[in-house]
């Protein structure tokens, strides 16, 4: 009987301890901006979720507009149309709130750009192209040199927004 119970200690003990060690890795994962760009720019669906939890769990200010980016290229991913439409509409009054409550936002200016250079023309997301794409060309050199890093990749491809406009 004794070794039975010294069986599940041990095992009890194991398990706390994989439990705390999966709990601290995931709690180290830390919202870092060049990776949340890098999602953007090509994540799949499992790195969108993954980083979505990541900026959720992450202590910054005004990270709807983070979460929000997120939702809109998740929408890509979604299947059927409903759910993409649900997602993108979702997505977008997360980040049209945070760039509400933090106008000056030249990061939000950029995401909004960004979704709207790329949404489909039946969502009706392209009003503020011109005017965020002024507001990231006055302010490029005010953002972080991570940000400023994701917004010269994006020049690459872009229509819009290109790297001599900077």
């Amino acid at each position: 009987m004794k070794i039975n119970i010294n069986w599940k200690i041990a095992l009890l003990s194991i398990v706390f301890v994989v439990s705390g060690f999966l709990k601290t890795s995931f709690a180290q994962q830390k919202f870092e901006k060049s990776v949340f760009y890098d999602v953007m720019a090509t994540g799949d669906i499992e790195a969108v979720s993954n980083e979505m939890n990541i900026v959720e769990d992450a202590s910054i200010n005004n990270k709807e507009g983070y979460v929000g980016a997120l939702l809109m290229k998740k929408a890509g991913f979604a299947a059927p149309a409903k759910k993409k439409l649900k997602l993108f509409k979702e997505g977008r009054m997360m980040l049209e709130t945070a760039l509400l409550a933090d106008n000056a936002n030249t990061e939000f200016h950029f995401l909004r750009l960004a979704v709207e250079e790329n949404a489909p023309k039946i969502v009706k997301y392209h009003a503020d192209i011109a005017k965020d794409k002024l507001f990231v060309q006055m302010n490029f050199k005010n953002l972080s040199l991570s940000v400023q890093h994701a917004i010269l990749d994006y020049c690459k491809r872009s229509k819009v927004l290109h790297a001599e406009d900077l």
